[in-house]
């Protein structure tokens, strides 16, 4: 689906233009070796420790195929509802970059293992040139082409010393899933939120640790524009995106920069392009290459990949509940709201968390539970860390977080009360019957302690007392706030609206 918008070029305010953008992901599998060998994957290993002979095709090494590999690429084909191939075959893909060792790569050509599947997106609108009509939020499904295996080529690491490239085999072998997407978005908006929520699922099911400081999801952008009604333009890939902030401004320069030289008489050429987010401008790398450029013909030494309907199985039966079922589950069983359960599956640690919550407190109280992870927790988790929140590291546990959810249910303690034992807790640990009973917090629920001193506040404001008879219910919060002093904050407020009613009725 492609969607029309109004763009300012530098001349012609008015003129129209279509955008369509394709993305082409790279998913470093979360295998502890390589695709081909049993070489290590850990990042961060001294340069060329781990560039083993099968990796740097040493003469007389034969590769062999990672089955992890092959089930997590499966994995991500059963989520998005793809077709997986019975059989795929793997390719050698022949061209030359210093930082490829071979001078090919093993990559997966016309018979890959994963097939046509489709993701829905949610789409929040962001502010720039290239972003969708419309303010409000939607929902889109974005068609995936498909999703083949292939490896990783090394690395090159500039400025090391002056006027000096070096090269970093560590990462060559490494096993990626190459999610291609068919050319379905229409604004940088779209292209942000698929990938966003692509980023999510691959870490949702455990196939890949998201980790884009590290590289192991790398986006490139294939964006065109054209006249409505006119065939698709020529596109520009922008490579090696890290960063869905970056991929923003890359989008709505690129498409910019395409609208105005096409207005100005320009033509555009179809090339590889890098974001340089300091200048926040778009640069040509090389010309892009066809596929016909890369000469694949199936690799010699590795034998076509079968898939048998039993290792579908297998694989299947490892899947966890995939988010949209989950937010389903939330509001049917749980009663939340459809806004509250889409935010508690953003990442399966943040879900898995307030399931173990609802666990231990009982469903009748999801709803505080998910105010507090969505709130408090979530607030100072991001205040912690740079970037996503990580439950996994969250400070305070979900039995924490029960035990202080039931002392505020059965009111032992107040809101106010409660937000003092979580940050005592955030900060020092313990558990909230413990800080509760330290400092003194527990809320007076006996109702003759909270009639005697609404009795003396009655006795002693007879002024204020005619007021509220008269009609004057304004003059309630004057008596709710002397008695919340005269207990140190302690009365539980529902008794005591309730018995300074029922004294104030006379």
């Amino acid at each position: 689906m492609i969607a029309s918008r109004k763009t300012s070029g530098c001349k012609d305010m008015s003129m129209q233009w279509e955008i369509v953008i394709g993305l082409e992901v790279h998913t470093q599998l979360s295998t502890s070796s390589k695709i081909f060998s049993g070489a290590s994957t850990t990042y961060g290993a001294e340069p060329n420790t781990q560039a083993d002979a099968v990796s740097i095709a040493l003469p007389g090494v034969l590769p062999v195929l990672n089955r992890g590999a092959v089930e997590r690429a499966i994995k991500f084909g059963l989520a998005v509802g793809a077709h997986i191939a019975p059989r795929s075959v793997f390719a050698r893909k022949n061209y030359f970059y210093p930082d490829l060792p071979k001078g090919y790569q093993i990559s997966q050509f016309d018979l890959p293992v994963v097939g046509q599947g489709a993701l829905t997106i949610q789409v929040e609108p962001l502010s720039g040139p290239s972003t969708s009509s419309g303010l409000q939020p939607y929902e889109k499904v974005v068609r995936i082409t498909r999703a083949h295996l292939e490896e990783d080529a090394g690395k090159s690491v500039h400025g090391e010393s002056q006027g000096v490239t070096g090269v970093d085999l560590n990462r060559a072998g490494t096993p990626l899933l190459e999610i291609v997407s068919e050319p379905d978005m229409s604004s940088a908006a779209e292209a942000v939120a698929y990938a966003k929520t692509l980023h999510s699922l691959v870490r949702w099911i455990g196939i890949c640790d998201g980790n884009m400081q590290e590289g192991s999801f790398r986006c490139d952008v294939n964006v065109s524009v054209r006249r409505p009604g006119e065939p698709l333009g020529t596109r520009r890939e922008i490579k090696n995106l890290n960063s869905f902030k970056f991929m923003q401004q890359a989008i709505d320069y690129e498409v910019q920069w395409q609208i105005d030289t096409l207005e100005n008489g320009g033509k555009i050429q179809q090339a590889t392009v890098l974001f340089d987010p300091d200048k926040g401008s778009t640069h040509a790398m090389r010309s892009k290459e066809e596929a016909h450029d890369y000469r694949y013909f199936p690799d010699p030494d590795l034998l076509p990949l079968d898939i048998t309907s039993a290792m579908l199985e297998q694989v299947r039966a490892t899947l966890p509940e995939l988010p949209q079922a989950k937010q389903a589950r939330y509001v049917n069983d749980l009663g939340l709201s459809t806004y509250d359960a889409k935010q508690l599956t953003n990442a399966l640690e943040t879900a898995n968390y307030f399931e173990q919550t609802v666990e231990l407190v009982g469903i009748n109280n999801a709803k505080i539970c998910a105010n507090w992870i969505m709130g408090e927790i979530n607030s100072n988790l991001k205040l912690m860390m740079v970037g996503d929140a990580n439950f996994e590291s969250c400070p305070v546990t979900s039995s924490q977080l029960a035990n202080l959810i039931q002392r505020i249910a059965d009111g032992t303690i107040s809101n106010s009360g409660a937000k003092e034992v979580f940050r005592t807790m955030w900060a020092e640990g313990g558990s909230a019957d413990a800080i509760i009973e330290a400092k003194g917090l527990k809320q007076v629920s006996d109702t003759g302690a909270i009639e005697k001193i609404v009795d003396e506040i009655i006795a002693a404001n007879p002024a204020q007392v005619a007021e509220y008879r008269s009609g004057k219910d304004r003059v309630f919060g004057f008596f709710v706030g002397l008695a919340m002093k005269a207990s140190k904050g302690k009365a539980n407020p529902a008794q005591l609206n309730e018995v300074l009613k029922k004294k104030l009725a006379g």
